[in-house]
């Protein structure tokens, strides 16, 4: 709309439930379906997390990101990752371990982001 507008009540969204399966080696989040996902990594190899389809300016959100009951699986970030410091964090390799990455979108090209992790 092109006016203000006050909320009386949180404003709620799902959490959009990703998976990367054993073979999967790259992983494209699609920001037009959700602002909040929860990522489980399975993968058996390197998985990428792609630069996102559909950035709008402005986006904000967060990526939970899952350890399988085995662990030691490791994700990398495509260019448009842009994490404090100039690097990427290095997750969390325990079972079941949960690292959060909090993001908003400065641009098509350009996604400010932090990591939190061992949160589990």
């Amino acid at each position: 709309t092109d006016i203000a507008q006050t909320f009386t009540a949180a404003q709620r969204g799902a959490i959009e439930a990703v998976s990367v399966a054993a073979g999967d080696t790259t992983k494209q989040l699609d920001f037009a379906t959700a602002n909040n996902f929860a990522v489980t990594l399975a993968n058996t190899a390197s998985c990428e997390l792609q630069n996102p389809s559909n950035l709008t300016a402005g986006q904000s959100g967060s990526i939970f990101v899952v350890q399988d009951a085995t662990g030691s699986r490791l994700l990398t970030y495509g260019s448009s990752w842009d994490f404090a410091g100039g690097t990427a964090p290095t997750l969390s390799t325990t079972a079941d371990a949960v690292d959060r990455i909090d993001y908003i979108v400065r641009s098509g090209t350009s996604i400010h982001a932090v990591a939190t992790l061992n949160l589990s």
